[in-house]
């Protein structure tokens, strides 16, 4: 498929990996409808930061991916949807899991029923690696066994199956791109990256953590967008679930001595028990076979952990933007 000119939705546009494929998809010459949370201060969350010239090219819809109506009027005109809107804090969907159902399986099943009405071109679903739980055999591919370890992973279990369940019975064109652990500038305070580079950033003595043995497979934003890009533009990949990912791992602790050594501090680090998940939630090892991805696609990661650190640590270092992270609490 080509993109070029196509109209596209992306929502969750306003959050981290959405507003990046936001810019990503304006460098593909595409038609940009951004849908963004409603809200009563109407934030647009990190589209705000966008400067007028590139801001004066999106068609910006507020709604809640929650109102079958308000999606469905979104996609009405539009030719390719990237879904990226969800809840995905794992912490606080041990506290409130009842809004990751609505959110995500909810949410997912408004955009495929609008999908299915308008006989959308294509439609990329965002899963997720915490689908798999603890690795049971290594790298991960896409017939690893799902296991629901949070509320969090369990809703996204459901969303990636209902996508699955429109393709098979109204053959509806879903892409599952799966990403392993993103990061880079502008992710949220509840991601690990966030909270170490922000707690360094601002002196502390001690780096406050939760567990530090597990291992993640992390990605640099810049290359997860065009895997997403890469999946949409390909024919062969509809009905498939497919992961994004470095085929590289490190564990918490490991990756916060590395930041601690780019950014040339001496701090100790803290492994603190209201961190931690519970024991048979708390997700061991995650690492990516990205086999099928380069198969289908050619995609492969442009963007080093060390380069993509140092990136990320730049973006955090304005002053402004460090002081609404809140590094002094535990964000969940």
């Amino acid at each position: 498929m080509d993109l070029n000119r196509k109209k596209i939705l992306i929502t969750g546009a306003d959050g981290f990996i959405g507003s990046h494929l936001v810019e990503r998809l304006l460098e593909e010459n595409c038609q940009i409808k951004a849908f963004v949370y409603y809200n009563s201060f109407n934030s647009w969350g990190w589209l705000d930061t966008f400067p007028e010239d590139k801001l004066k090219d999106l068609e910006i819809f507020a709604g809640d991916i929650r109102d079958p109506n308000g999606v469905r009027t979104a996609i009405k005109d539009v030719n390719v949807v990237f879904h990226l809107a969800a809840l995905i804090g794992i912490p606080f969907s041990y506290h409130s899991p009842d809004s990751y159902i609505d959110t995500n399986i909810k949410g997912t099943l408004n955009v495929l029923q609008a999908c299915r009405e308008y006989d959308i071109e294509r439609v990329v679903i965002t899963s997720t690696s915490e689908v798999y739980g603890t690795a049971q055999y290594i790298p991960i591919n896409e017939k690893h066994p799902f296991q629901g370890q949070s509320p969090y992973s369990a809703s996204k279990i459901g969303a990636d199956k209902i996508a699955e369940s429109f393709y098979r019975s109204f053959k509806v064109p879903v892409v599952i791109a799966r990403p392993f652990n993103t990061y880079g500038p502008r992710q949220s305070a509840r991601a690990v990256i966030p909270t170490i580079i922000t707690q360094l950033l601002n002196s502390s003595k001690e780096v406050y953590l939760g567990s530090l043995h597990p291992t993640r497979d992390l990605n640099y934003v810049s290359d997860i967008c065009n895997g997403f890009i890469a999946l949409a533009k390909c024919d062969i990949a509809i009905g498939k679930e497919i992961n994004i990912g470095s085929q590289t791992e490190i564990s918490v602790g490991d990756l916060a001595n590395l930041l601690i050594e780019i950014i040339g501090t001496n701090v100790k680090i803290v492994s603190e028990d209201v961190r931690k998940r519970p024991e048979k939630s708390e997700v061991e090892r995650l690492v990516c076979d990205s086999g099928l991805m380069k198969e289908l696609t050619g995609w492969r990661p442009e963007i080093s952990l060390k380069e993509g650190l140092v990136k990320t640590i730049e973006w955090f270092k304005d002053k402004e933007r460090l002081k609404k992270y809140k590094s002094d609490i535990y964000n969940i």
